[in-house]
């Protein structure tokens, strides 16, 4: 269905992006501001990730069209969020070239296998699973840039977890096409 409760959570993280970005663009606001608004933003919109799956599958919502939304809408919104904090010198780039540089890859990795009929080898896996755990804590504390509960330094936080973010990217991504090399191989015979 392209209009149903779940799928309107999904899109509903696509819409979020320019809102997630124009944020830090509003005059008349502190950084301080700015920056817990996109935090909140982005934690809220986040969370439909896991909303919508859930509804799907209670509601019985689950379609073709929604499992293919739901990646591209996380994917969006993480590049996006990851290329603003890029510009604002949160990140570095080389960690926003490694995960964005994996999602272009594996995204495609997936369509070529569905081609050739092996999607089953490529399919989300424990590891996929957990390094977007960490993004999604990673890019909020980054978001927040600064001091949590007085307690917790988001900047140094973020910045540890989205390099381990980076590492279970690149793991990831070997995992996949060690998956996926023997069925090339086969079906190119």
């Amino acid at each position: 269905m392209f209009f149903n409760l779940p799928t309107l959570l999904t899109w509903a993280r696509i819409v979020a992006i320019p809102l997630i970005v124009g944020v830090f663009y509003l005059e008349g606001m502190s950084v301080a501001q700015q920056n817990l608004i996109a935090t909140v933003m982005f934690v809220v919109f986040a969370l439909t990730d896991w909303a919508d799956g859930y509804l799907a599958r209670k509601l019985n919502q689950t379609s073709a069209f929604g499992a293919f939304l739901d990646p591209v809408a996380d994917k969006f919104l993480v590049c996006a969020a990851l290329l603003v904090l890029v510009h604002l010198d949160r990140a570095d780039v080389f960690v926003a070239l490694i995960i964005i540089g994996r999602e272009i890859a594996i995204s495609s990795l997936r369509e070529w296998m569905a081609i050739i009929g092996a999607t089953k080898s490529v399919a989300v896996h424990m590891i996929g699973k957990v390094k977007t755990t960490v993004q999604m804590v990673a890019i909020p504390f980054l978001l927040f840039d600064g001091t949590l509960f007085k307690l917790i330094d988001t900047q140094l936080w973020g910045t540890w977890l989205i390099w381990i973010s980076a590492v279970l990217t690149v793991w990831s991504m070997v995992y996949y096409l060690q998956k996926a090399i023997p069925e090339i191989r086969a079906k190119s015979r």
